[in-house]
């Protein structure tokens, strides 16, 4: 059997996902969110600044490892896109503001910041790294520069989101660093 394309993959990964979310009662994914942001908030013991994302639709959030590694003095930004045609910076400050593509965002005169730990949001991911986004390439795009300055890239999802299968890679798709789950944090070796 042929395997599937990316695109073919991403609405098999995608329903899939919107299947399970659908399963979960508001209190299981408060738990579920819960056991992440324990995950997540290890990860932020040794950053500076982190980057993470507000959800879109059945994503997980990050956002209480997020308002953790405040608590404990770490800067924390989000993608803000000032041009939708180029690539998004991270801004200072929580995602209050909507921005393109249905995404919140930091306001436009947040400081622009560089972090060294970043929460990517997926579709999908494979035991080498291969990140399967929405298909846009704006983190791929974003996390170049980031990727060369040493920023840590962390994915972040639910567990049925790492697959055992390998992910077709392209040359611009930027291999993630690990994946965090409620079930925990898988660390890739490069």
């Amino acid at each position: 059997m042929d395997p599937l394309s990316k695109e073919a993959l991403r609405r098999t990964a995608l329903d899939a996902r919107k299947a399970y979310v659908r399963t979960l009662s508001d209190g299981q994914k408060t738990q579920l969110e819960e056991r992440l942001a324990h995950h997540l908030t290890s990860l932020c013991a040794g950053a500076t600044v982190v980057g993470g994302y507000a959800p879109l639709g059945s994503e997980i959030s990050p956002q209480l490892a997020i308002e953790e590694a405040r608590a404990v003095g770490r800067i924390v930004a989000f993608p803000a896109f000032d041009h939708p045609a180029k690539p998004f910076k991270f801004r200072a400050g929580d995602p209050l503001a909507p921005g393109p593509f249905g995404i919140m965002q930091p306001k436009p005169r947040a400081p622009v910041v560089e972090p060294d730990l970043i929460f990517v949001p997926l579709v999908a991911i494979d035991g080498c790294g291969t990140r399967l986004g929405r298909g846009k390439g704006h983190y791929d795009r974003a996390l170049v520069r980031l990727r060369k300055s040493g920023a840590r890239l962390i994915g972040v999802g639910w567990a049925l989101q790492r697959l055992v299968d390998t992910i077709p890679a392209d040359e611009w798709d930027i291999p993630l660093d690990g994946f965090a789950s409620p079930e925990g944090v898988e660390l890739f070796v490069r």
